[in-house]
């Protein structure tokens, strides 16, 4: 690879971080304005616990490549407003089970639309090829980067 140093630092650093903080600014401001008390890094521990939930608190780490004192404070604010709750595990009571409360469930219906309207304000333009080749070089980079950390 030959790559210029300019030409990495703009599409890791520079790029990448502009984007998701772009997403995640789109997001905020429409939850808001939908009156949705929640902010986008909240949403994503929401999101996996709709597809699956009653998990602990280490796979939502790793679902969303959170660190755990993040993961811990995420899921306190969730507690307080009343979204999710924590329980012991039956099997081993030093593991907390993090469960949606039926206004954490509401949420789902409610995030849909937002989520899918920033979706396409970002995608807009894109064919369905170029957005599943994004995908997959996203998805490579991700993994080469966690491999790394892994080593």
């Amino acid at each position: 690879m030959n790559f210029s140093p300019l030409d990495i630092e703009t599409v890791f650093v520079v790029l990448s971080g502009k984007i998701s903080a772009a997403i995640n600014r789109k997001l905020y401001r429409s939850f808001r304005k939908e009156n949705i008390d929640i902010t986008p890094e909240q949403w994503t521990v929401l999101y996996y616990l709709w597809l699956k939930d009653g998990v602990n608190q280490q796979e939502l780490c790793n679902a969303t490549f959170k660190d755990k004192p993040s993961m811990t404070r995420l899921i306190d604010n969730l507690e307080k407003q009343g979204l999710v709750v924590r329980s012991a595990s039956r099997e081993d009571r030093r593991i907390n089970i993090i469960t949606l409360t039926e206004k954490g469930r509401q949420l789902d219906e409610a995030t849909q639309s937002i989520v899918t309207e920033t979706k396409n304000a970002a995608l807009q333009g894109f064919t369905n090829e170029e957005v599943e080749t994004a995908q997959n070089l996203l998805n490579k980079v991700f993994n080469n980067i966690k491999k790394s950390l892994d080593e």
